[in-house]
């Protein structure tokens, strides 16, 4: 990697908004093709993507200030360690929520490994702190 002291951070943000566009443009070509400009309209499949989009929004940048942190904090492995549960978590909730017909354990284990980097995060923050 880089010289840049956050390099860890640098690129489990850089593989996170790649899918976050990903999501994003997926949304809007369904309103463009559906001319749907706000809310679902009833479309249920389309909600469910709305809702996964937004999840994405809500765990996100939590995710990455707490890697950025221990990262700046105590390390760049335990930064690394927080970058793949996230990246893996969030890929994984993104395959149910934009996937076709994907089974309801890619939500799951998506958001466990998201709540698990998101803990063992506050936790290093925490230790670092006292420590």
């Amino acid at each position: 990697m880089s010289d840049f002291p956050l390099s860890v951070t640098a690129a489990a943000t850089a593989i996170l908004a790649l899918m976050y566009v990903y999501m994003t443009l997926q949304i809007g070509l369904h309103r463009k093709n559906t001319k749907i400009a706000l809310g679902d309209n009833g479309d249920a499949a389309f909600a469910k993507k709305i809702r996964g989009h937004a999840n994405a929004a809500e765990q996100i940048p939590l995710g990455l200030i707490l890697i950025g942190l221990n990262e700046a904090m105590n390390s760049a492995p335990t930064a690394m360690a927080l970058a793949a549960l996230l990246v893996v978590g969030r890929i994984s909730h993104a395959i149910h929520f934009f996937g076709k017909d994907k089974p309801l354990g890619f939500r799951a284990y998506g958001m466990l490994l998201t709540l698990l980097s998101h803990l063992l995060g506050a936790i290093g923050l925490l230790l670092g702190l006292i420590l």
